[in-house]
């Protein structure tokens, strides 16, 4: 069965766990270093912590942050529970009620006053920087804070995608065109479901190390793991294709921004819409690489873009490892299209990123 733990939260451009699982048997073996430097829903490094590996990942994302740690850093079940009682006894939703009523419209359309005053609570309450029960939680509501609510009673926001935060203006006008309404969540009653539900899967045998940082940092934050990684599998924002801080804005919103969508607040470059801007990326990924890897390491990457094609990604790639200071060799690479893209289920006929291209390198 699959590990339940995987679909934690949906999360945008995230690769399966079976591409994480095929590099991870096919190039390391036990108790090797596995590391992602853009490790989003956390996909790399869980599955690496379940195959006997050990698991190193890093991103600026606050949202990947929590929901990788929860995956790699599990509570034990009965804490989770206990805590989940301990703050629906602490929850007074008459002290909520004022804060209800100063969010911006957005907030009183995309959920039931009930609802959000429990969610307003648990963002205040839940210490997920520091706890690992509480991150948990904060995890579980992430994967349930917004969804298509008409389809499955286990989203807490009036019908979205469950992958992305579409913009409030949209959002509001889309709702009201539809007559659609907020459902009415019991947030305690769904997050102790939810975690029965996610703990049917036995949580990973070993913990990994998460980072919430700029991947530029990881050899100064942990310089005992430098000249250790054995394999990096990761997926580096795709060029001009999506931004963190506005497809993701609700959730940081729960993890403590701004009621809205931001703009190079969190990350400084992280749109990467300019072509020499991306490259100048990819080449300081290159470097971090090149002092993180063990000898004659490999490196799995996969990217995508508009108006990129394999082989220039390809050669693209190869030039800016040159930054690395190793010697770095392309294996093989495979192109595939995309099925099933998330922007067709919110924004039908959008153009996107059509295609994403794997590369396998070594490096000596």
């Amino acid at each position: 069965m699959r590990n339940r733990f995987h679909s934690l939260c949906p999360y945008f451009a995230m690769f399966p766990e079976a591409f994480a699982e095929k590099w991870i048997a096919h190039l390391t073996r036990p108790n090797d270093l596995v590391l992602d430097p853009f490790c989003g829903r956390g996909t790399a490094p869980f599955q690496a912590i379940l195959m006997g590996r050990d698991a190193l990942a890093c991103d600026i994302n606050p949202v990947a942050y929590c929901v990788t740690r929860a995956k790699i850093v599990t509570p034990p079940l009965g804490a989770v529970r206990r805590r989940i009682t301990q703050l629906q006894r602490q929850f007074r939703a008459a002290a909520w009620e004022s804060v209800r009523r100063s969010l911006p419209e957005f907030f009183h359309a995309a959920f039931h006053p009930r609802t959000l005053r429990q969610v307003l609570f648990l963002r205040s309450a839940l210490r997920w920087k520091t706890s690992a029960t509480d991150c948990m939680i904060a995890a579980l509501v992430l994967g349930s804070l917004h969804g298509e609510s008409r389809k499955s009673p286990f989203y807490l926001s009036n019908q979205m995608p469950r992958t992305v935060s579409t913009k409030p203006a949209y959002s509001v006008r889309f709702w009201r065109q539809h007559g659609f309404v907020a459902p009415e969540r019991d947030v305690f009653e769904l997050l102790r479901n939810r975690v029965s539900f996610r703990y049917e899967s036995a949580p990973a045998p070993r913990q990994g190390i998460v980072l919430n940082a700029d991947m530029r940092d990881l050899p100064r934050l942990v310089p005992d793991r430098r000249g250790k990684v054995k394999c990096a599998i990761t997926s580096p924002p795709y060029l001009d294709v999506t931004n963190f801080e506005e497809d993701q804005w609700l959730r940081l919103w729960f993890l403590g921004s701004a009621p809205h969508p931001t703009y190079r607040v969190i990350s400084r470059d992280d749109r990467h819409e300019r072509p020499d801007r991306y490259w100048n990326m990819i080449a300081d990924m290159w470097r971090v690489l090149g002092q993180m890897m063990a000898r004659r390491a490999h490196v799995v990457l996969r990217l995508g873009g508009r108006g990129l094609d394999s082989e220039r990604l390809g050669r693209c790639l190869l030039a800016a490892s040159a930054f690395s200071g190793r010697r770095v060799s392309l294996i093989d690479s495979e192109c595939s299209p995309i099925r099933g893209r998330q922007t067709d289920s919110f924004r039908p006929g959008a153009t996107g990123c059509l295609s994403e291209v794997d590369f396998w390198f070594q490096i000596d």
